[in-house]
């Protein structure tokens, strides 16, 4: 008993001994993310209050999903996928684990936002992201020519006859139902419902043809088409406004009445990832409102920190602030999962719009 007592000693002693003089294995977070999300400086920043090193790897959505379901959630820590991408990939492949509310700093989050990502990443009554960056499909107007647009449905006025444009895409479907008075997205599990609004905006864009100029795909055309005076309205995106107002005050983004149509590219933690602590370290990092302000810089897009707006550059702070009221945002209406054959019911109508006459 006592040489075995010693032997077990010495074990312990040894063990002690190796566990000292062990070299300490710094933290590091494996970020899978979006071009201009984790600005190097960010990344500098982190590591010196923090310790934790941040690995990134640039993706996209399809990307993400392709990674993790192959290796069933593994390699990486935190992932940005849109908030409209996870709960669906959630159910069919289990790549992600829940968010724990109490670990994130809410009140950094701008509430609407907070709260719509919530629910649209909510799988089996869990939570599964929080909102980053995000972004908006509104109205580009230039205010000289026509600057009674403030909805879609404006787009159809007879004044503006030629000269404006925008997508055969769902984002022009979504959009227009709003403007007349639908809740699409309220629709989505009444495919009956759906088509009947459907039907509606179809009716409504085949009587406004006469006044698309061009049906923009590419989003340089569109910006072309109102440098040049072309086109005096459009259906389009929020970055693409600001870009057009800088060298053209009269040109701007407007958020609709009705209310824009919004993205969000939130955080997820993959199912085996390794570094929870260090990813919700991260998370609380890059929310703080003046942190946030150097991704919108890095991404051209902005945050759903509070505050962070008055961080940015003048030039993007006044853009901003013209184009969103907090009404404005507290109004977006942020795209939820799209449920299977809805798309193609749209793909059906965007096709009889084009080929009408």
């Amino acid at each position: 008993m006592k040489g075995l007592l010693n032997l077990k000693s010495l074990g312990l002693i040894t063990a002690t001994a190796t566990f000292v003089v062990a070299p300490v294995q710094a933290e590091t977070l494996r970020l899978l993310t979006w071009g201009g999300y984790a600005p190097k400086e960010v990344i500098s920043d982190f590591k010196k209050e923090t310790g934790i090193s941040v690995k990134v790897t640039k993706s996209n959505n399809e990307d993400m999903i392709s990674k993790l379901r192959a290796t069933g959630g593994a390699g990486f820590d935190l992932a940005q996928p849109s908030q409209d991408r996870i709960s669906s990939a959630q159910a069919d492949f289990d790549i992600y684990k829940p968010i724990d509310l109490s670990k994130i700093n809410a009140d950094q989050i701008i509430a609407s936002m907070f709260e719509a990502t919530k629910k649209s990443t909510m799988h089996n009554g869990k939570v599964y992201g929080v909102p980053h960056v995000w972004g908006t499909s509104g109205l580009i107007v230039n205010r000289k020519s026509a600057g009674q647009v403030a909805d879609y449905t404006d787009l159809c006025n007879t004044n503006l006859n030629g000269s404006v444009s925008y997508r055969l895409k769902r984002p022009t479907l979504i959009g227009f139902a709003f403007a007349m008075g639908e809740d699409p997205f309220a629709a989505y599990d009444d495919k009956a419902q759906y088509q009947a609004i459907l039907s509606k905006v179809e009716n409504k864009l085949i009587e406004c043809k006469s006044n698309v100029k061009a049906y923009w795909s590419g989003g340089d055309a569109l910006l072309n088409l109102m440098r040049s005076g072309e086109v005096n309205a459009a259906m389009a995106w929020d970055a693409g406004g600001w870009k057009l107002n800088k060298d053209n005050k009269d040109i701007t983004f407007v958020a609709p009445k009705s209310g824009a149509l919004g993205w969000i590219d939130t955080f997820a933690l993959p199912r085996k990832s390794k570094a929870d602590s260090a990813a919700y370290q991260w998370i609380n990092y890059v929310m703080r409102p003046e942190v946030a302000a150097k991704i919108t810089e890095a991404a051209g897009n902005f945050t759903a920190a509070k505050g962070s707006d008055d961080h940015v550059n003048e030039t993007l702070k006044a853009q901003f602030k013209e184009s969103f009221s907090q009404q404005d945002i507290d109004n977006i209406k942020w795209y939820p999962p799209v449920p299977a054959g809805l798309e193609e019911m749209e793909g059906k109508v965007l096709d009889r719009v084009k080929a009408s006459s």
